[in-house]
């Protein structure tokens, strides 16, 4: 009888871990078909399509659109995970912000770690625009955007804090994307030159004169 219930025990043992197996085949095929709708959604905005539909995202992946949404709920839920992964795998492993220093090195550092993250992020911020008004997560997201960005350049250049009204407001307007994509895109200007823009404009808007800049060249 024991041999028999012994049997029996290694039996349900047996299927009870086949059942695991299955349970866990399932679980990595959904996390590999995310990841894979995902993909599609990165590769689609960063080859320029902004405004990728879910049919074309599913035509990427290689599934039906019904596949799609049965991952995701809906294309803000997509527009969601995606905005995590970037923001674990598009901010550049610069070094921390210079703190300390001259007015004219901070801006230029500042500036520097600022524009790497724009150039990497251009497609998919500029996705967010043009997708803003019938997204609330997306709007919510690019107010984040704005005081988090705010918030790091008093902290890199509490002179801006002190300065008036007009000024600060001049002064986030310079350093923000918009400003950014404006100069690369439709002005036309390269990289650095853009760069330089921006740098001397925030000297002349705080009263530094170039010679107050040494060049430490951090995050070029």
């Amino acid at each position: 009888m024991s041999a028999l219930r012994g049997k029996r025990a290694r039996g349900n043992r047996a299927r009870d871990e086949e059942g695991e197996e299955r349970l866990d085949g399932r679980a990595l095929r959904s996390v590999r078909s995310r990841e894979r709708i995902l993909d599609a959604l990165t590769e689609l905005i960063g080859e320029g399509n902004l405004q990728p539909t879910g049919e074309r995202v599913a035509a990427r992946a290689g599934y039906g659109l019904r596949t799609v949404y049965r991952h995701f709920d809906d294309m803000e839920g997509l527009y969601r995970e995606l905005q995590t992964r970037l923001e674990s795998t598009l901010r550049p492993p610069n070094p921390e912000p210079l703190l300390e220093g001259s007015v004219g090195d901070r801006i230029a550092d500042a500036v520097a770690r600022r524009v790497a993250l724009f150039e990497r992020a251009s497609p998919f911020l500029r996705s967010g625009a043009s997708l803003r008004w019938r997204s609330t997560f997306l709007a919510e997201s690019q107010a984040k955007m704005v005081r988090d960005l705010r918030q790091d350049l008093l902290r890199c250049l509490p002179e801006a804090a002190r300065a008036s009204a007009h000024r600060r407001e001049a002064i986030e307007l310079m350093t923000s994307f918009e400003a950014w994509d404006r100069l690369r895109t439709d002005q036309k200007l390269g990289r650095d030159r853009a760069q330089r823009v921006v740098e001397q404009t925030l000297r002349d808007l705080l009263g530094v004169g170039d010679g107050a800049r040494r060049g430490s060249g951090r995050g070029r």
